[in-house]
C-alpha cells in the first residue's frame, strides 16, 4: 500500500515533467538538467511545495560587486524592481533593477538557474549612482551616440523596473523602460559634457544575456512618454512591446516595433468604452496570458484584460464588499505570472503572504492553501514561474522554496 501511494504522488508529477522537457524547444538550453534538484521536483506532487535549500552565487564579481557583498548575497530584491521574466531558450529567470539609494543604485543583470540552484551575475555592476545623478564617481560615464553610459555600455542613468520589464522571445533578449528621475541636462553638465549633444527617444533598453551586453534601442517618429510605473510586455503575436500607462503622465497603449524602432498608437478601446475607466492606472502588475492572447493586470483590487486583437482594455473584476481577502496588485508588493501548467495567472501578494489564482474562464480569483512548508516571509523576496519545471520558485535571500500549482476542476476547462 505504501507503494502504491508513492507511486500515485510521484508519478504523475514525474510523467507533466517528461511531457514538458519533450515539448521544451530544441536545443534550448545548453545541458539537460539531470541534477539532484530536477530529481527532487520530479517527485513534488501537484499541491506540493518544499525548501530546496541555499542556491550559490557565481559570476564575474568586480570591486563593485564584492563591495556591496553581491558575491555572497546575489542581487537580493530592491525598491520597486521585484519583477522577474522567463528566458524559454536558457531555461532561467532574469532580474534588473536599482533600489531606491540604499544600500546601492547599481545596473547589474542576474539570472536564476533553478536546475543548478545558483544566481549567475551575467553583468557586474558599473559604478554606483545616487538618486538624482551620476553618483560620487562618474568617471566610467561617456557620452555615446548622444546616450549617457558607461564606458562598457550599460546605462548610466539608472531607474526600478516597476513593470516595465520584459523578454523579447523572438530577439532572445530582455527589454527594460528605464526611466528615472535623473536630469540628464544636468547630469552632462556635472562631467563636463555638452548637453545639446544628447540624443532624444525613450530610455528603452535592452540587454542580450548570452553576449551579456547592454544595448540602448532607438525610438523614431512619434512615441509615447517614458512615464514612471508603466507597463511594458512583449507579444509574440504582434512581434513588438506594448507600452501602456494611464494617468496624468499618459493615457494610451502603444506597440514597439523592435525591428524599425517607431511606435504605433494602438488607439486602445477607441471603439468599445471608455479608456480611462476600462484601463489599469500605474504601478499595476501584469502577465501574458499566451494562450487566450490577452494581458491580464491587477491594479490594486482591480483586474483589468487586454484583449490583443481587439485591442481593447476591459475592467472585469473589484474586490467584492464582502470579501475580506483580495489579491493587492503593485509594483512595490507584489508579483504576477502566467503559468503554462494550470493556463491560469498566479499572483504572490507579499503583504499578506498569500499566493492568488486567476481564472480567466469564470473570471474569478482564488486563494491556494493552506501550503507546507508555507511560503518564505521575509522583506527581500523575489519570485516566478519555472516553465521547465512547472513550479512557483520564491527566493529570499538565497533560500529557495517552490510550489506545484495543482490544475484543480476550473483550470482542467
Amino acid at each position: 500500500m505504501r507503494l502504491r501511494s508513492l507511486a500515485h504522488r510521484v508519478l504523475p508529477a514525474l510523467a507533466w515533467l517528461l511531457a514538458s522537457v519533450s515539448t521544451a524547444e530544441a536545443g534550448s538550453s545548453p545541458v539537460d538538467c539531470s541534477t539532484s534538484t530536477a530529481r527532487r521536483l520530479a517527485a513534488l506532487a501537484p499541491g506540493s511545495a518544499t525548501r530546496l535549500g541555499k542556491a550559490e552565487v557565481n559570476g564575474p564579481f568586480n570591486d563593485v560587486a564584492r563591495r556591496f557583498n553581491l558575491h555572497r548575497t546575489g542581487p537580493r530584491a530592491r525598491d520597486y524592481s521585484l519583477r522577474m521574466v522567463w528566458s524559454p531558450e536558457r531555461r532561467t529567470a532574469l532580474y534588473l533593477g536599482a533600489n531606491h539609494g540604499r544600500p546601492h543604485r547599481l545596473n547589474d543583470v542576474w539570472e536564476f538557474d533553478l536546475c543548478e540552484m545558483q544566481w549567475i551575475l551575467l553583468y557586474a555592476p558599473d559604478n554606483p549612482r545616487d538618486y538624482l545623478g551620476l553618483g560620487e564617481d562618474p568617471s566610467d560615464v561617456v557620452l555615446k551616440d548622444g546616450v549617457l553610459q558607461t564606458r562598457r555600455g550599460g546605462p548610466a542613468v539608472i531607474g526600478h523596473t516597476w513593470s516595465g520589464v520584459t523578454y523579447d522571445s523572438d530577439g532572445k533578449r530582455l527589454l527594460w523602460m528605464n526611466t528615472w528621475v535623473t536630469n540628464r541636462r544636468e547630469a552632462a553638465i556635472s562631467i563636463g559634457l555638452d548637453p545639446g549633444d544628447l540624443a532624444g527617444g525613450l530610455p528603452l533598453w535592452s540587454f542580450d544575456p548570452k553576449a551579456r551586453r547592454w544595448s540602448r534601442l532607438p525610438s523614431i517618429g512619434e512615441a509615447p512618454r517614458s512615464i514612471f510605473g508603466g507597463l511594458l510586455q512583449y507579444v509574440p503575436a504582434m512581434k513588438g512591446a506594448v507600452w501602456h500607462g494611464n494617468n496624468w503622465q499618459m493615457r494610451g497603449t502603444w506597440l514597439y516595433d523592435l525591428h524599425s524602432g517607431s511606435w504605433l498608437n494602438l488607439e486602445a478601446n477607441s471603439r468599445a468604452g471608455d479608456f480611462s475607466e476600462q484601463a489599469p492606472t500605474r504601478e499595476q502588475v501584469a502577465y501574458l496570458d499566451s494562450e487566450r492572447q490577452m494581458i491580464v493586470a491587477q491594479q490594486g483590487t482591480d483586474t483589468y484584460e487586454f484583449n490583443i486583437e481587439l485591442r481593447s482594455w476591459r475592467h472585469v473584476l473589484s474586490k467584492p464588499a464582502e470579501a475580506q481577502l483580495w489579491p493587492i496588485g503593485h509594483d512595490s508588493s507584489s508579483a504576477m505570472f502566467y503559468d503554462p501548467g494550470t493556463r491560469m495567472g498566479l499572483l504572490i501578494d507579499y503583504q499578506s503572504n498569500h499566493l492568488w489564482r486567476y481564472d480567466p474562464a469564470t473570471p474569478t480569483w482564488e486563494i491556494l492553501g493552506p501550503i507546507a512548508p508555507p511560503m518564505p516571509d521575509g522583506a527581500k523576496r523575489l519570485a516566478f514561474i519555472d516553465e521547465y519545471f512547472g513550479v512557483v520558485v520564491v527566493i529570499e535571500d538565497r533560500e529557495v522554496w517552490v510550489y506545484r500549482p495543482k490544475r484543480g476542476r476550473k483550470a482542467d476547462r
